[in-house]
Parts: structure tokens; C-alpha cells; sequence
């Protein structure tokens, strides 16, 4: 049998020690959490529906948790995403017990780290995972993170249920994307698949890839600002898919926020004051922080967020708002990374498309 490449037990352990309690996790608020959330998604559900036109896969069931419970839920997460890898992985640390025990208290140590910090963080989330044969009770799950939620709004001051109410259009926006869309999902689980399945643990590999990002931090270039360690260690083709992702991941999360603005107009008087707060949360990082984020690829995510919606706005500017629909037709009409950055290319493919059919 082979043997597991990350200590996910060590791995949770470590991310709820760096996690923490935040204060607010004992306050007797938390209990005005789940009955408002429960009614705020199903609002938000509405509102989206009627902005998109996308309509999810049934109503969506909500979870309120702490930060130790969203690190579970991620821990469970990473251990159905990464199945492929770990299990080859698993294969060549057999043969040396020794090696096999520290990469894997290692790993879990790191991944526990990443995980502790980022549960610090993060408001609310769309758990897009589902695998077959597994019991559907933990997925396909819309969480929010009950303290970090009651934290912010103490500190400035935002209306429960304006904040609550915004926090829940963004991720059900998520997942009308992902349940509405029927060919979105396994696309995307089929990429990152495909990422995953392919890696290959080679040392001197990776020894090629560290030295080849050296070379470009001396050309004034940072190796990792355009996916983390992942995209630094890819082949060519596995850049190619994760090139794909990222203008896909682009796009969604693009997509998420301009909804989370226009379904929320006029319900929401708050909800510019929100974006600009937390907007300038994510840019205001420490140094130790900022360099985690880079490392993880996390920084990237985030710029995913500006360069969609920037997206969005040039094809909507250029009056291509039907174009703009059929983004949602086929995997073939998602953007790449270069499309999400010039638009115009974009444009220009799908209307040569939409000239040939008609």
C-alpha cells in the first residue's frame, strides 16, 4: 500500500493551531449567523438568478462555521484534489520509510501553515468539489466563516444584514456558475485533473525549474507572480492547462463580483462602502504575508478578481453584450489568460465564430 505523502492529520492540527479563535467566535452574535445566512442565500439566489439569468442546481444549503471548521472542510478538500498526485507520490516514498515520514510531516506542516493563515482571512466560500460515491452531505456546500464575518462588521461598523446579504451574492453567484452552467464543473475538475494528474515528482526537475527562476528573477522578473510554485514547477504542456484555468478562474470570479454589485443595486445602499473596504484589505498585506500569498499562488487568485471584471467591462464598453452571454455556451468560448488580458482577442474570436455559424 502506498504510503501518503502529507500528514492531513498534522496538516489540520497545525492550521487550527496558526488559525486560532478570533474573539468574536464566543460572542453570543454568532447565534444571528445561520438563520440569517439561510435566509439571505435564498434572497441572494433570487437576485441572482434574475441578473444572470443562470439558474443553479436547487437550493443552496448553507453552512456557518468557525475557522477549524473551514479548515476541515479544506482539508477534506485537498485530499479529493490532489488524490492523483499523492498517490504517485505515495508509490516512490514507499521504498524509503525514513524520506517518507519526513516529506510527509513536512508537507503537513506547510499545508497546515498555508491553511491557518488563510483561515484568518476568508469570509465565505463555494465548495465547488463533488465526488461520485461519496457522501453528498459535505459537499456542494456554501460556507461562511461566522467570527471573520462578525469581526469586520464590528470593526466598521457594517450593517449585519447589508454585509450578510453582499457576502451571500458573491458565492451563490459561484455557484450558479457551477451548478447553472452544466458543462462547467467537470471542465474545470477535467483541467485541474489534468494538472495534477501529470505532475511528476522529479528532483532534478525541480532543480531545473528553481534554476530557471533565478534566471528570470535577474532578468527583474518574479517567477512567481503569475500562478505560485505550481506554475513554476509546470511543464509547457501543463502551463497551457493552467493557462486555462487561470483566464476560466478569471472570468468566474470577474463575473462574481460585477453581479455581486449589480443584483445587490438598490437592496444593498452599503454595498460600495463594502467593496472598497475590503479591497483595500486584500492590498494591505505584510511583507511575510505578501510573500506567502506569491508562494501559494494566492496573489494571483486575487488579481483574478480585478482582471475579470476588467474583462467584462471592455467587452461590455465595446457593445458586445450578447457576445458577453455566449461565454457560458461552451468550453470552447471561455477566454484563455492572454484573452482575459486582451480582450479585444477575445472579441475578435468569438465574433469570427459568430459570423461563420451565422
Amino acid at each position: 500500500m502506498p504510503a501518503e505523502p502529507v500528514a492531513w492529520d498534522l496538516a489540520e492540527r497545525v492550521a487550527v493551531r496558526v488559525g486560532g479563535r478570533e474573539p468574536f467566535g464566543d460572542s453570543y452574535h454568532v447565534d444571528s449567523l445561520l438563520p440569517d445566512f439561510e435566509e439571505l442565500t435564498r434572497e441572494a439566489e433570487a437576485l441572482v438568478a434574475a441578473e444572470t439569468g443562470l439558474i443553479a442546481d436547487g437550493p443552496a444549503r448553507v453552512r456557518v462555521t468557525d475557522r477549524a471548521g473551514w479548515i476541515h472542510a479544506n482539508i477534506q478538500s485537498f485530499q479529493r484534489l490532489l488524490a492523483p498526485l499523492t498517490e504517485r507520490v505515495g508509490d516512490k516514498l514507499a521504498a524509503n520509510r525514513t524520506a517518507s515520514t519526513l516529506t510527509r510531516n513536512v508537507s503537513g506542516v506547510e499545508l497546515g501553515s498555508l491553511l491557518g493563515w488563510m483561515s484568518t482571512r476568508v469570509l465565505g466560500q463555494y465548495d465547488l468539489l463533488l465526488v461520485e460515491g461519496q457522501d453528498t452531505e459535505d459537499q456542494d456546500i456554501v460556507y461562511y466563516v461566522g467570527p471573520n464575518v462578525l469581526a469586520l462588521e464590528k470593526r466598521f461598523g457594517f450593517p449585519p444584514r447589508e454585509f450578510r446579504l453582499w457576502l451571500a451574492l458573491h458565492e451563490v453567484t459561484h455557484r450558479a456558475q457551477f451548478t447553472g452552467v452544466p458543462w462547467l464543473r467537470p471542465h474545470f475538475l477535467s483541467l485541474v485533473d489534468g494538472v495534477v494528474g501529470s505532475i511528476e515528482p522529479d528532483p532534478g526537475r525541480l532543480a531545473k525549474s528553481i534554476r530557471a527562476a533565478v534566471d528570470q528573477m535577474r532578468a527583474g522578473v518574479n517567477p512567481l507572480d503569475d500562478g505560485g510554485l505550481v506554475a513554476l514547477f509546470a511543464s509547457d504542456e501543463q502551463r497551457d492547462v493552467l493557462d486555462r484555468i487561470g483566464g476560466m478562474m478569471s472570468l468566474v470570479e470577474g463575473h462574481g463580483d460585477v453581479t455581486m454589485d449589480r443584483a445587490g443595486a438598490g437592496r444593498i445602499p452599503s454595498a460600495e462602502r463594502f467593496s472598497r473596504v475590503l479591497r483595500a484589505r486584500r492590498a494591505k498585506k505584510p511583507g511575510l504575508a505578501k510573500a506567502v500569498q506569491k508562494l501559494a499562488g494566492i496573489e494571483a487568485k486575487m488579481k483574478q478578481y480585478e482582471l475579470g471584471e476588467r474583462f467584462i467591462a471592455a467587452v461590455e464598453s465595446s457593445g458586445h453584450h450578447e457576445l458577453l452571454r455566449r461565454v457560458w455556451e461552451g468550453p470552447e468560448n471561455l477566454p484563455t489568460m492572454a484573452e482575459i488580458r486582451d480582450p479585444s482577442a477575445w472579441i475578435a474570436r468569438l465574433g469570427a465564430a459568430s459570423a461563420v455559424w451565422e
